[in-house]
C-alpha cells in the first residue's frame, strides 16, 4: 500500500470499530484491537508495500522515518493522559500499598522476569536483563479499558491504575539503563558513571515535568490562555516537555510527561474536567490507532521466532513472576487477601511495552547482541496473552472475590421527594439496586424508613467521587426540584455514565423560544414520555397515583396492556432480558411480549373497582355456564362443579399489579 491517507482510514476504522464492538458486546477492547491488527498485518498483508526491502516490517515500510516518532509521540500523550487521572486524594489508605508496588515491587519483578527470560525463554543474559526491565510495565492503555469494562471497587481499581501509570516510564528507564550499560558502557565510563548519569537525567526529567505542570496550571488559572485555546496549548506543551526530556536522556520523556500530568491533576484547575475529557478523546483515538499499527507491523518471521520455550516463559510470567512479586511487595501493606490475589493476577502489557521493546530490541541487534529480534515477538506474545486472559477473567474473578458488584447495573436517583422515594421503593421491590442521593437529611428520612439505600451529600462534590462508587450504577435519574442542578448533574456525569443513561424531569420544557429554558445540550434525556415536571409528579403522588408492575405474556399481550394503560397511565420503564429501558420521548420504548413493565397510573376509583368486579363476575358466570353446558353434552360424563378459571386480567381496565 502506498496511499497513506487510505492507510490511516483503514487504521481508524479497525481501531475505532474494535472499540465499538467491545462496547456493544461487553468484550475487552484491547483483545479485539490485537486481533484486528494481526488480521490486517501478518494474515492478510493489507499494509504491505510492494517496493519495500525484504524483511522490512510492513508499517515501518509504509511510514518510513516517521514510524518511530509517530509511536513515541502517541505513547507520550497516552502517558500524560494517564497521569492526568492520578489525583492524590484517591490514595487515602492506599499510599503505602501503591508505594510498595513501585518499590520493592519493580526491582522484584525485574529480577524475577530476567531470571525467567534467561532460564526459561533461553535469552542471553543481556537480552534477559533488558526484557525483564521492560516487563515491569502494565500501562494505562490496557489497564484503564479493563477497569472501565469490569467496574471494580474503588480500592483495587485505584491500585491497578496507579501502578500501571507510574511503572510505565520506570520500565522504559530500566531498559535505558541496561542498554547504556551494555552498549555505551563498553566505550565510555563504568557502571557507577552510567547509573549516576541515568539517575540524574531521570530526576531532571521528572523536575522538568513538574515545572511544566506548574507553569501550565498557573497560566490557566490566571487567564493567560483563553478557554478555546487551552486544549491545543496543553497538547503543544506536552510535546515540548517530552522532547526536551528526551534530549537529556533517551526515553526520559515518558517520565517527564507522566510527572506533568500528575502535577496538573493535583493543581485544582477549574477546567481540569474539560481538559481530561479532551485528552481522553485523543487518547482513545491514539490507543486504537497505535495498537493496530504495532500489531500490524508483525511479520510471519517474528511469529515463527516463538517456540515452546516462549510459551513456558509466558506461563511463568503469568503464574509465578507476577503473583510472587505482588505477594512479596505487599507484605504488611494492609491489603486483604482478595485484593492481593486480584492485583497479583491482573498485569496486562500494552503499547509502551511493545514500543520500547521494538526500539531497544532493534538497537541491541544493531549493536551485535543476540536475541534482540526475538524480543519483539516475545513482547507481542506477552501482550496478546495477557490482554486476552486478563481481559476475559477480570470481571468474573472480581465478582467471585467480592471486589465488583454481582448485581445488574443499578439506578441512582438524585433528589429526594415523595415521588422519587416511592419510585425507589418500587424499584427495590423489583430487586433493582437503587440509591437516593440528596443534600437534605430530612428529605431522605422517608427513604431510610423504607429501607432504601441513601447517600447524604452533594453528588457533584469531589469528596463524593471518593466515597460513592458510581460503577455500581448504570442509570441516573435527576429528579431534584432545581432544574439547573439537574442539568448540571446530567452534564457532569455524562462522560462517566453516558448521556443516554441519564434522565431528568423536564421542569420547564425544551421550547427553544423560552428564555427561561435551559439549552438541550446541558440536559439528559427527558424522564417519561410526557416529560412531566416534578411538581406534577408530586401532585399525582398525593392524588393517589401508584406504581404498577406487570409481566407481559401471550395471555396478556402488549396490545392489551397499552389499551388498559389508557391515556392517563404513564409507562416508566420496561425490563427486557435483564436490561432496564426507561421511557423517554428521545428514545421511545415499545413493550414486547416477555417484558416486565412498570407504569405510573391513577389509583382506580371505587366505581371503577366495582365495575371491574362486576365484569369479572359476569365473565366467571359465563365461563362456568359454558363449561357446564359442554360437560352435559359430553356422553357419559357429568358436568364438573368446580368454577371455571378467571378470565385474564385484561377485563379490569387497568394493568394487573405485580403479575410475575
Amino acid at each position: 500500500m502506498e496511499n497513506l491517507v487510505l492507510a490511516f482510514a483503514i487504521i481508524g476504522v479497525l481501531g475505532i470499530g474494535a472499540q465499538w464492538l467491545a462496547w456493544r458486546f461487553s468484550l475487552p477492547a484491547i483483545v479485539l484491537m490485537a486481533v484486528a491488527g494481526i488480521l490486517a498485518g501478518p494474515v492478510f498483508n493489507i499494509f504491505s508495500a510492494p517496493d519495500a526491502a525484504p524483511g522490512t516490517p510492513p508499517m515501518e515500510a509504509l511510514f518510513g522515518d516517521f514510524y518511530r516518532p509517530l509511536i513515541g509521540v502517541a505513547v507520550a500523550v497516552i502517558l500524560f493522559e494517564g497521569g492526568l487521572q492520578l489525583n492524590f486524594s484517591e490514595l487515602r489508605g492506599l499510599t503505602r500499598s501503591v508505594r510498595r508496588l513501585v518499590f520493592p515491587g519493580v526491582p522484584i519483578a525485574w529480577f524475577l522476569a530476567a531470571i525467567a527470560g534467561y532460564l526459561i525463554a533461553g535469552l542471553t543474559w543481556q537480552a534477559a536483563l533488558l526484557f525483564g526491565g521492560i516487563m515491569v510495565v502494565t500501562g494505562p492503555t490496557v489497564i484503564i479499558p479493563l477497569l472501565r469494562q469490569s467496574k471494580l471497587n474503588p480500592r483495587p481499581a485505584t491500585l491497578l491504575k496507579w501502578e500501571g501509570i507510574v511503572n510505565d516510564p520506570i520500565g522504559a528507564l530500566l531498559a535505558v539503563l541496561v542498554y547504556e550499560f551494555l552498549v555505551i558502557g563498553d566505550h565510555s565510563g563504568g557502571p557507577t558513571e552510567i547509573i549516576s548519569s541515568l539517575v540524574l537525567a531521570s530526576a531532571l526529567s521528572a523536575g522538568l515535568g513538574y515545572a511544566f505542570g506548574r507553569f501550565t496550571a498557573a497560566a490557566f488559572r490566571r487567564g493567560w490562555t483563553p478557554e478555546y485555546l487551552k486544549p491545543p496549548v496543553l497538547l503543544a506543551l506536552v510535546l515540548v516537555c517530552f522532547e526536551m526530556a528526551n534530549l537529556m536522556q533517551e526515553e526520559a520523556g515518558l517520565l517527564s510527561v507522566t510527572a506533568m500530568g500528575v502535577t496538573l491533576a493535583n493543581s485544582r484547575i477549574a477546567s481540569i474536567d474539560d481538559l481530561r475529557l479532551f485528552k481522553e478523546n485523543i487518547t482513545v483515538m491514539l490507543v486504537s490507532g497505535v495498537f493496530i499499527i504495532l500489531t500490524a507491523n508483525l511479520t510471519m518471521t517474528d511469529i515463527s521466532a516463538l517456540d515452546w520455550r516462549s510459551f513456558w516463559f509466558i506461563i511463568a510470567m503469568l503464574f509465578v513472576v507476577r503473583p510472587l512479586t505482588v505477594l512479596i511487595a505487599t507484605i504488611g501493606a494492609g491489603l486483604p487477601w482478595q485484593e492481593r490475589l486480584l492485583v497479583g493476577w491482573i498485569a496486562p502489557r500494552g503499547i509502551v511495552a511493545v514500543a520500547v521493546t521494538g526500539f531497544f530490541g532493534a538497537s541491541m541487534t544493531a549493536a551485535g547482541y543476540l536475541d534482540g529480534d526475538k524480543l519483539i515477538a516475545l513482547a507481542f506474545a506477552m501482550v496478546f496473552a495477557t490482554v486476552t486472559l486478563h481481559g476475559f477473567t477480570i470481571s468474573p474473578l472480581a465478582k467471585a472475590l467480592g471486589l465488583a458488584s454481582r448485581d445488574s447495573p443499578g439506578v441512582l436517583i438524585v433528589g429526594a421527594s415523595p415521588f422519587s422515594i416511592a419510585l425507589a421503593t418500587k424499584l427495590k421491590e423489583m430487586e433493582i439496586a437503587v440509591m437516593v442521593a440528596d443534600t437534605s437529611w430530612r428529605r431522605l428520612k422517608p427513604a431510610r424508613l423504607a429501607d432504601v439505600q441513601t447517600y447524604y451529600g452533594e453528588i457533584l462534590s469531589e469528596v463524593t467521587e471518593h466515597h460513592l462508587d458510581l460503577n455500581r450504577f448504570g442509570y441516573l435519574l435527576a429528579l431534584g426540584g432545581n432544574e439547573s442542578h439537574n442539568a448540571l448533574v446530567a452534564t457532569d456525569l455524562a462522560p462517566e455514565l453516558g448521556r443516554a443513561a441519564i434522565f431528568q424531569v423536564n421542569a420547564r420544557g425544551k421550547d427553544e423560544e423560552d428564555r427561561k429554558a435551559l439549552s438541550y445540550t446541558l440536559q439528559g434525556r427527558t424522564f417519561m414520555k410526557s416529560g412531566p415536571a416534578l411538581d406534577e409528579l408530586v401532585r399525582r403522588h398525593y392524588s393517589g397515583w401508584i406504581f404498577q408492575r406487570t409481566k407481559l405474556s401471550e395471555e396478556y399481550p402488549p396490545e392489551q396492556y397499552k389499551k388498559d394503560l389508557g391515556a392517563e397511565g404513564e409507562l416508566v420503564l420496561v425490563i427486557r432480558k435483564g436490561v432496564i429501558m426507561f421511557a423517554s420521548p428521545e428514545a421511545p420504548v415499545t413493550p414486547e411480549t416477555g417484558d416486565i413493565a412498570l407504569a405510573y397510573i391513577p389509583k382506580p376509583s371505587e366505581a371503577k373497582k366495582k365495575e371491574a368486579k362486576e365484569a369479572k363476575d359476569k365473565a366467571k358466570d359465563k365461563a362456568g355456564a359454558e363449561t357446564k353446558e359442554d360437560a352435559e353434552k359430553a356422553p357419559g360424563k357429568e358436568a364438573e362443579k368446580t368454577p371455571a378459571p378467571d378470565k385474564p386480567a385484561a377485563e379490569s381496565r387497568t394493568p394487573p399489579d405485580d403479575v410475575i
